[in-house]
């Protein structure tokens, strides 16, 4: 039972949360014009909603990405290279990345630390914006996790003399 829930969020996780906060997003919108003009009434609590659901469906739609193999690259150099060749430089670039994924989640938690010590709060809701920077790191630790999951499953197709999995391409 709990493998195939994990399974289950391995599986769909950030597909899950990105509806969450585009639901949140568009829902929120949807109020905010409706008040605005019928009403002539709007508040800055919408706005913050707004924006900070944008937030992290940026930062959740990254990891997503990184799962399948989504983010924009060139790889021109990728059809004149062999197999092993190709997995060799995904490995490469999974591991630049996730050198990069590392310090940006260092940085982003400091900046969460900070505004946690001082208790710092947003102008509309009145909540703690610890929050809303959460957003940065938690997208950053996504992304490690995925990457991690990349470089594991390129190791094993190398060893096993099986194709790397390439994602899905935009155009031919």
């Amino acid at each position: 039972m709990k493998l195939s829930i994990l399974n289950a969020v391995d599986k769909n996780g950030e597909r899950w949360l990105l509806l969450v906060f585009y639901m949140m997003l568009v829902l929120t919108m949807f109020i905010e014009v409706v008040r605005r003009e019928v009403f002539a009434y709007s508040s800055i609590w919408g706005e913050e909603i707004v924006r900070y659901s944008f937030i992290y469906l940026a930062w959740i739609g990254a990891a997503s990405a990184v799962k399948e193999r989504g983010h924009i690259r060139i790889d021109v150099l990728m059809q004149y290279v062999g197999p092993k060749a190709k997995a060799g430089l995904y490995i490469f670039g999974d591991i630049v990345m996730a050198v990069v994924a590392v310090i940006a989640f260092i940085w982003s938690l400091e900046t969460v630390l900070v505004s946690a010590k001082f208790g710092s709060v947003t102008h509309g809701l009145r909540i703690s914006q610890v929050w809303f920077l959460s957003a940065v790191p938690f997208g950053f630790a996504l992304v490690l996790f995925r990457l991690t999951q990349s470089l594991l499953r390129d190791i094993r197709d190398l060893r096993n003399g099986r194709p790397v999995y390439e994602g899905d391409k935009l155009f031919d």
